[in-house]
């Protein structure tokens, strides 16, 4: 009992710790640097599609005692690198357009109805009558699929049985999305507080951070892969 309390409370702090990875912070900066108000609820929709796909693939190497192959992984954090720069690239490009997407438009989804720049309509579905952005639940989801089986290996070297082991990934995901969402609100304060009027050169700084970090991400896994 005392083993699986610890393991859940050293997953959660790690996971939390976790969000702090420069990977991780440029992904979502680029998406909340032009909706600072909806910082910690992108920063939480992230948590929630890395802790599912962390989750997922972890419980099932642990369950099978498979690991996964190095071309595999490199090949995820190649695809997480893609990511950055496509991320980076998008805001470069919006940033560009700011200011040049027409009047505001109205769209509905079923019975509920939206307004938004023209430029900014699509990108959320509606869950229970919530509109949920897509964009970070799949960032979210590809950054969880790169790292999890490290993830896996190191829970099974630290914890002492599978039933540890598990319950360390869980709450490792869990702990991820109460990080990016703090860290993401707290972006989202400044960006408000002190950015104002200053959107597009926000939006511009992050998509070339952004870029850069992916290229540098993506060296040591092309090199594994070549």
């Amino acid at each position: 009992m005392i083993g699986l309390l610890s393991s859940c409370a050293l997953g959660a702090a790690v996971g939390a710790q976790h969000a702090l990875e420069p990977d991780h912070l440029a992904a979502v900066t680029t998406m909340v640097a032009d909706h600072p108000r909806r910082a910690a609820w992108m920063g939480a929709l992230w948590g929630l599609g890395h802790a599912a796909a962390l989750t997922i693939v972890g419980f099932v190497l642990i369950a099978a005692r498979a690991e996964l192959p190095a071309q595999a992984a490199a090949g995820l954090e190649l695809a997480v690198a893609a990511m950055l720069i496509v991320l980076g690239t998008r805001n470069l490009v919006r940033a560009w357009s700011i200011g040049t997407g027409g009047p505001v438009v109205t769209h509905r989804h079923g019975a509920r109805l939206h307004s938004h720049a023209a430029d900014q309509r699509a990108g959320h579905v509606h869950v229970a009558g919530v509109a949920v952005a897509v964009r970070p639940l799949v960032v979210g989801l590809i950054h969880g699929l790169a790292g999890s089986g490290g993830l896996a290996a190191l829970a099974v070297a630290r914890m002492p049985s599978t039933a540890t082991a598990l319950a360390y990934i869980a709450l490792f995901g869990i702990g991820s999305i109460a990080g990016m969402a703090m860290v993401s609100g707290a972006f989202g304060v400044a960006l408000g507080r002190v950015i104002m009027g200053r959107t597009r050169m926000m939006v511009a700084a992050t998509g070339a951070v952004s870029i850069a970090c992916g290229l540098l991400w993506g060296w040591s896994p092309l090199i594994a892969l070549v």
